[in-house]
This record gives structure tokens, sequence and C-alpha cells, in this order.
């Protein structure tokens, strides 16, 4: 027997109409008025695009540092030794460490932390820790900047901890992440969309053919999807550069 949604649900149903691609103010407008849990939902961005993913050469794969931050605490693990470790301490690293960290992850699975940072000389010893960190795609990866040199890891703490994202296509061709939360009201929300789609549009493969980006959506975490005008979400993405 299929399950029936709760009156909540309903009555926000009802509020936005099916079929309809809604501009981009009314939709930031309509996912603050939607977010009605009693805590404080994030905000999620859907794209469909017209790509390949199984194909290495449409892969869409990247990292946007959103104007207006996440609104999430970020917790950071930097694996590095000397003077680099010192400054990812004084950067706010919520963890700092090289043989001793790489240990505790080996020996105790141990991943309470949301984005993991190395210096290029650690990847020998974090390397070994595929296995737990993989799955959970808490890998560092030179692809997504979380593979650096000594002199740029307080900047990438900074910016990890204040919101910079890291994104990548679904086999699906799908797109799917979370630009903010619904307290930050709806001109952050535009903004911080607004610069994820301009990067994505950036991204976008030479070899793709046809409609780039097929559909955009939002959503708050328990509320409901908000389908946008695609053509305008793009438009306004490349003139807002």
């Amino acid at each position: 027997m299929a399950k029936l949604h709760g009156k909540r649900y309903r009555a926000l149903r009802e509020s936005v109409e099916d079929g309809l691609k809604y501009g981009i103010d009314e939709a930031c407008g309509l996912v603050e008025k939607t977010g009605t849990a009693k805590f404080d939902e994030s905000v999620d961005v859907a794209v469909r695009l017209g790509v390949n993913p199984r194909q290495a050469d449409q892969m869409v794969r990247g990292t946007v540092s959103l104007p207006h931050g996440s609104g999430k605490t970020v917790r950071v693990v930097v694996f590095a030794d000397g003077e680099a470790a010192r400054a990812a301490e004084e950067a706010g690293a919520d963890f700092v460490g090289s043989d001793d960290l790489v240990a505790k992850i080996q020996n105790e699975n141990w991943t309470d932390f949301d984005k993991a940072i190395a210096t290029r000389n650690m990847m020998a010893k974090v390397g070994r820790l595929g296995r737990v960190l993989g799955p959970r795609n808490l890998m560092p990866n030179p692809k997504t900047g979380t593979v650096v040199g000594p002199e740029q890891i307080a900047e990438v703490i900074r910016e990890v901890k204040g919101g910079r994202l890291d994104f990548k296509v679904e086999k699906a061709g799908i797109l799917h992440v979370s630009i903010g939360k619904k307290s930050m009201g709806s001109e952050k929300i535009r903004d911080n969309l607004l610069a994820f789609m301009r990067t994505v549009l950036r991204l976008k493969p030479s070899s793709a053919k046809g409609t780039y980006v097929k559909s955009v959506a939002l959503s708050t975490t328990m509320g409901v999807g908000i389908r946008l005008d695609p053509n305008e979400v793009s438009r306004l993405a490349q003139e807002s550069r």
C-alpha cells in the first residue's frame, strides 16, 4: 500500500504548481516559505545535465566557493607535518596529524569529519586509507583541490570551512548538492545558486551535444521540489560573472 504524505507536506504541495517552471526569484522565495520543518532545513539543488558520465570526456566535476557559505559547520582533517601542520592549526583545522592521524583512521575506522585535506608529501601514507575514506568520499584528491602544497594549506582550509562545495555528476547525469540553509533567506540562496550554476556552465564538456542544462529544481530537506526555468537560470548565471 502506498504511503500517504502528511498534512504538512500536502499543504506545501498545493503551494507549488505542478508542471510550472518558476523564475529564479519566485522559486527562491518559495523554497524559503516551504521550509516549514522545526529545524533549519538545507536548501538543495538538483540539475539534470545533457551528458553521459560513463564517457570519461563527459564527466562534470568541480569545486565552487559559495559567496554566502553553505550554512554548515564543516569539520576538517588535515594530513600534514612541520610548518604545514602549524599553519593548518592556525587556519582553524579541527584535526591535524601525520602518522598518528593515519594510524587512528586505519586502526579505529575513525571518520568523524566532513572533509580531508593533505599536503602532497603526505599522500604516500594517506593512500593506505583508500578503503576507509574512499567509499565515504573523504579521500583527499588533487582534482577537488584537497591535495596541495604546504604554502596553500591555510587558504584551502579557510575556503573549505567557509563553504567551498565539491560536486560530481551522478551516473544518471544529475548534480545534486546543498547550496545553503533556509535561514539564509531568498537573496543569499539566489546568489549561491547562481555561483554554483556559473561553475557548472564553465565546466561544460566540449563533447556534450544538444541541451546541456536540461532541468533545475530547488527543495528543502523536508520540502517539495520547485522546478525552475533552466534557460533563465543559465542566462542569469552567465550575466552574473
